[in-house]
Parts: C-alpha cells; sequence; structure tokens
C-alpha cells in the first residue's frame, strides 16, 4: 500500500590494525588558554564518541573537522582525525603530513588517512587461511595475489565502516571480543562525501533486512541449505564470529542458527549505537552566502534523520559580511537546531592554532561542540507517537511533501517512509496501529493520523 505526498493530496572486518596512539589520560597537557573544557566523562568513559560533518561539497567540512579536532585534543581528549580522501587539507591546517600510518599532530591529535587498496590486504588474507583450514575452493582462493586486486565502486564505505568499528566498536561486544578496539576519547571522521557518510550510518539497519532474507532462503530452499552452512563456516572461519576456540569454526548442524542470530545482534547494535548521543554525533556545515549550500545542509539535516541518526547542530563558515543580523537568520532556518559560525581559515601561512582558539568566531563554534558534548540528551526526537491523537510525527526537514511517500505493510504494524532516496522503517506502538487515515505538513514535520 502506497501513500504519496503531493501538493494535490497529503496521504501519505578487519582492517589493516591502526596501530594509533592509545588514551593516556595523565599525559594529557595542560588545556590551552580559552578553550571550554569538556571531561571525558560528558563523552561517556566507556564509549568512544564518533563525530562527523555534513554538507554540500566546499561549503567547509573538512575545515569544520579539523577544527573540532583541535578542539577536542586541546580540551585534553585523546582524539583522532580520520579521513578517508586524497585531499591535501588537512595536511596544510594541522601542519603535518598524513599518511596511511598514523602520526601524531599535535598534544593529544593523530590523525590517519585511509585508503581501501591498502585494506583490501589483511580480510584477503584471513579468507585465505580460513579456506586452507576449511578447503572449500580447494586452494583456487590461496592463488589469488591480493596486491592485484583494485578498488571497485561501493568498497570505500565498506572499509570504512570497518576502520570505525575497529576505533570505535560500533557493533558492541559481539564484534569486540575478537577485535580490541583503540582507545580515544574522540574519532573525528572526515569521509569522501556526506552521500556516502550517509550511507553508511543507514548500513546496519539496511543490512537486518537483508540478512533476514538470505536467512529464509538459506534455510527454506534446496541451495541454501546445501550451500549455506558452507558459506557460513568459511565467513566465521574467517571472520571469528562464532568465537570458537583456536580460531576455528563452532558452526554444525544447529550452530548455523545461532551465527545467524549472532550476525543480526551485532547488526542492531551497529544501528542503534547510531542513535546515541554519546557514541556517534554529525554536524550540518554550510556556506550562508550561498542558498545552494544552505538548502543542502536543509535537505542533509533530513536524509540524517532518513538514515537513522540525529543532528546536533549546524556551523556556517564565517565571512567578513557576518553579523548579528546574519547570525539570528541562520538560527532561525535551522531552529530548534543550535547554530554558530566557524572561522574562515587562511590557506596562505601555517596556521596559530592558540591564535585561532581564542577568535571570538572560533570560541562561539567550540561552545557549540561543548554544548552538543554536554547536553546530547536534548536531541530532537525524529519520531513522536501520540496514543490519545493516535497520530505518528515524523521529523522531515529539508523535504518538499511531494517527495515523500508511505507504504504499509504486515497489518499496519508498521509504517515505510521513502525519502531523499532512502527508507525508513517506523514500527507502531499497538494502540495507533492501523491503516493511514490522513497526513499533513507543518513546520519540518510530517504528522500522520492512523485509523
Amino acid at each position: 500500500m502506497c501513500w504519496v505526498i503531493s501538493s494535490h493530496l497529503l496521504l501519505a572486518n578487519p582492517v589493516p590494525n591502526l596501530n594509533l596512539v592509545r588514551r593516556t589520560r595523565k599525559s594529557h597537557s595542560r588545556r590551552k588558554p580559552g578553550v571550554v573544557p569538556i571531561s571525558a566523562s560528558n563523552l561517556d568513559d566507556k564509549s568512544t564518541t564518533l563525530i562527523t560533518f555534513l554538507g554540500k561539497g566546499g561549503s567547509g567540512k573538512t575545515t569544520s573537522a579539523v577544527l573540532a579536532a583541535q578542539h577536542y585534543a586541546m580540551s585534553g581528549l585523546s582524539t583522532c582525525l580520520v579521513l578517508h580522501a586524497q585531499d591535501p587539507t588537512p595536511d596544510f591546517l594541522l601542519n603535518c603530513k598524513i599518511g596511511t600510518s598514523p602520526i601524531l599532530c599535535n598534544n593529544n591529535l593523530s590523525a590517519v588517512r585511509l585508503e581501501t587498496t591498502k585494506m583490501l590486504l589483511e580480510p584477503l588474507n584471513r579468507l585465505k587461511q580460513a579456506d586452507a583450514r576449511l578447503n572449500m575452493t580447494q586452494g583456487v582462493l590461496g592463488g589469488v595475489v591480493g596486491e592485484e586486486l583494485g578498488v571497485l565502486p561501493g568498497m570505500d564505505s565498506i572499509f570504512s565502516a570497518f576502520a570505525l568499528q575497529r576505533l570505535v566498536g560500533l557493533f558492541g561486544n559481539v564484534a569486540q571480543r575478537n577485535h580490541q578496539k583503540q582507545n580515544f576519547d574522540v574519532i573525528i571522521y572526515d569521509g569522501i562525501s556526506s552521500e556516502e557518510t550517509l550511507r553508511m550510518i543507514g548500513a546496519s539497519s539496511k543490512a537486518r533486512l537483508y540478512l533476514k532474507y538470505l536467512r529464509n532462503i538459506a534455510e527454506k530452499t534446496d541451495l541454501g541449505r546445501l550451500a549455506g552452512p558452507s558459506l557460513l563456516r568459511l565467513v566465521d572461519e574467517a571472520l571469528s564470529i562464532s568465537g570458537g576456540s583456536g580460531g576455528g569454526s563452532v558452526l554444525n548442524g544447529s550452530s548455523s542458527a545461532q551465527i545467524w542470530d549472532a550476525v543480526d545482534t551485532m547488526l542492531e547494535g551497529g544501528a542503534s549505537a547510531f542513535t546515541e548521543p554519546h557514541k556517534f554525533r554529525c554536524f550540518l556545515v554550510m556556506d550562508p552566502k550561498s542558498p545552494i549550500s544552505v538548502n543542502s545542509a536543509l535537505r542533509y539535516w533530513g536524509c540524517t534523520v532518513q538514515a537513522g541518526a540525529k543532528v546536533a547542530g549546524a556551523f556556517g563558515i564565517a565571512s567578513p559580511s557576518s553579523n548579528e543580523e546574519s547570525v539570528e537568520r541562520m538560527r532561525k532556518n535551522f531552529s530548534p537546531l543550535p547554530f554558530a559560525y566557524i572561522p574562515n581559515l587562511s590557506m596562505d601561512a601555517p596556521l596559530d592554532w592558540n591564535t585561532i582558539t581564542l577568535n571570538t568566531v572560533s570560541k562561539d563554534a567550540q561552545d557549540l561542540l561543548s554544548l552538543a558534548a554536554n547536553h546530547s540528551r536534548s536531541m530532537l526526537s525524529p519520531v513522536k507517537f501520540d496514543v490519545v491523537k493516535k497520530s505518528v510525527t515524523l521529523l522531515m526537514p529539508g523535504f518538499d511533501k511531494s517527495e515523500i511517500k508511505l507504504y504499509q505493510y504486515r497489518g499496519g504494524s508498521e509504517l515505510l517512509v521513502e525519502a531523499g532516496d532512502q527508507r525508513r522503517v517506523i514500527r507502531l506502538p499497538p494502540q495507533i496501529q492501523g491503516k493511514v487515515g490522513g497526513a499533513k505538513f507543518i513546520d519540518r514535520n510530517l504528522i500522520v493520523t492512523m485509523r
């Protein structure tokens, strides 16, 4: 069943071992003057916080990521800036050469550049070792030369996710018991593009649906029953999902169901991590002088919600024409998100970060980053249920009502929302389950009434 929102009808794992600098609280340098203090407890001592920035190309994402990394490092938090692009801008801003091997750029601040070509090798080697134990391909896989293989479309996002999992531990204990996560307080991720980052954010929740259908094929078809156990054993040997003693697989007739359950639990943990502010936060970035950049940021806000995460705040690149009036205008455009300008950094000479952090504009940006860390639980909820009115309110900023489609399956227990080239499943409480009776768009919210 499909409802189309229109103007006339409103119904509707492993990666190379990154030997990064580990958290050393006793070695933290004295906090620089003018830097807003953030204690590790604000970011949750037990969790590493992943932070990223979304915006149109050229809007200042990389500058914002470097500024945030400097801010958290100078606040005394062990910070790592993770880049997945060949853009040399961060090298200039940090005045250090960033490569695929981690480098300590400043006190508490490490940086590393991910390159998918190099990250291909370790998982392939692990797969070869597993195949050698199981003898599934009779030695054919062992003849594959990893150094000959290039990167195919889509691989960048997959290997970025694996690298971040190693650093942050997004998939929880299922993955962490096999791969020791690096002990950082904050990971700042500057990806290839906002679209790729959004795909990565939504990957775990989307993969669970694919997993469900693959499991049905494996358990209910002759081909699946024949090939499924062997493939599961190979994957388990390579990734040690089931945690067999000595690195071997513990899969047999009954344990194949256990491995399906383990993978689903791991993906569920990854999806939920992006909804927890102490584990993940993202910020919008834009050029306030460019209406296209501003509209793109609004769009990415809605796309982030569709991907299953929340936005913590918005930044604009400051310019000589910036004034209090322009700040208020931008705050109104992105209300109720907190908004601040970040300084427009010069690329003409090496930067003095002590001077930059004392800048008034920079101070406002640091206040926003600190606010997000200390008051993260006050972020907007993307879905609100009203049992009395039997309605669902969906936060949909950046979208026109004609771009939103609603589908219903499984007897009205769920809503499937399509917008921004993404689909999101909303599971309805029993009290309001039923068919869509109507919908209206009010102040960036889609209010769906059930009957």
